[in-house]
């Protein structure tokens, strides 16, 4: 169980190496300068939280860029942000600049992702890079941390970063298992996946991942009949079962729902896997009451 109060003072790795159950959450820069309510969200999390990733444009929607806000965590006494990176938006000299600034700021954690294409977002004209996909930029990673950058010319000073890769949880998604097998090759310290809703589809895609890389299992909390349906609908590797659909659309109060499901999902996760990511698509405003529901705080 986790202290309500603080959390190891051992880095991210350092905890990804133990056998503690984890627990990370997510958290997006503003849609502008005023950084207050985005710091007072990290904030709720931040006395339990393991690591708090930093978003990288989500949604293909415009934020403060993941790097300045993740170097406004450490200054806030954050000390293990987990910077999301995407492909989409910037070429390879880009991305290894980033990871530079990265490494000099001391951000010691990456999160590597293709990123959702820019006509899903608020700019849907804008072109994608995606010069190098999800695995290519991992390998570059490795290269960059041995010293070299992508055409192989000195750096001066390699960085270092304990790197994760996120995967949906879909054991019928044959080509997604397949990436993740590839990433899992170029070095990777944690895995991240999608929103978990079906215990027993998770079963089976642990079984085909076979990995001993940490998993930490996503946790959304659903806020509405509507979010729930826009899920399903819209979001591969999320498939909300009747069984929970039928708990939602009943409900009185479809949060307070959604706050005992996620509970309830989070106790069934907890002898599978190293952890859970929480991601609730807005404010962490239920997370500590969610996390002590499952009686991890």
């Amino acid at each position: 169980m986790v202290s309500a109060n603080s959390v190891s003072q051992k880095s991210f790795k350092e905890k990804l190496l133990s056998s503690r159950f984890l627990i990370t959450g997510e958290v997006s820069p503003p849609k502008g300068t005023d950084i207050s309510e985005a710091l007072a969200n990290a904030k709720k999390i931040k006395k339990f939280s393991d690591a708090v990733n930093v978003t990288d444009n989500q949604c293909a929607t415009l934020h403060m860029s993941s790097l300045s806000f993740s170097k406004i965590l450490l200054d806030q006494g954050f000390s293990d942000p987990v910077l999301q990176i995407t492909c989409r938006d910037r070429n390879r000299i880009g991305l290894q600049s980033d990871i530079l600034g990265a490494a000099a700021f001391g951000i010691p954690n990456l999160l590597i992702m293709s990123g959702d294409h820019p006509s899903t977002g608020d700019h849907p004209s804008a072109k994608a890079v995606y010069d190098l996909d999800s695995i290519q930029l991992l390998k570059l990673i490795q290269k960059m941390k041995q010293g070299s950058n992508f055409s192989d010319q000195p750096l001066f000073g390699a960085p270092d970063f304990c790197v994760g890769v996120v995967t949906n949880a879909d054991p019928a998604e044959r080509m997604q298992l397949v990436k993740l097998e590839k990433k899992l090759v170029s070095g990777v310290d944690f895995i991240q996946t999608q929103a978990v809703f079906d215990i027993e589809k998770f079963k089976a895609f642990l079984e085909k991942a076979n990995t001993d890389v940490p998993i930490l299992a996503g946790v959304i909390p659903i806020r509405s009949a509507q979010m729930m349906q826009y899920m399903n609908q819209n979001v591969p590797g999320i498939a909300v079962p009747d069984e929970l659909s039928e708990r939602i659309l009943a409900a009185e109060d479809p949060i307070k729902e959604g706050i005992s499901i996620a509970s309830d999902l989070i106790v069934k996760l907890k002898p599978l896997c190293r952890g859970i990511h929480m991601m609730p698509v807005g404010s962490h405003i239920s997370t500590e009451k969610i996390l002590k529901a499952a009686h991890l705080l």
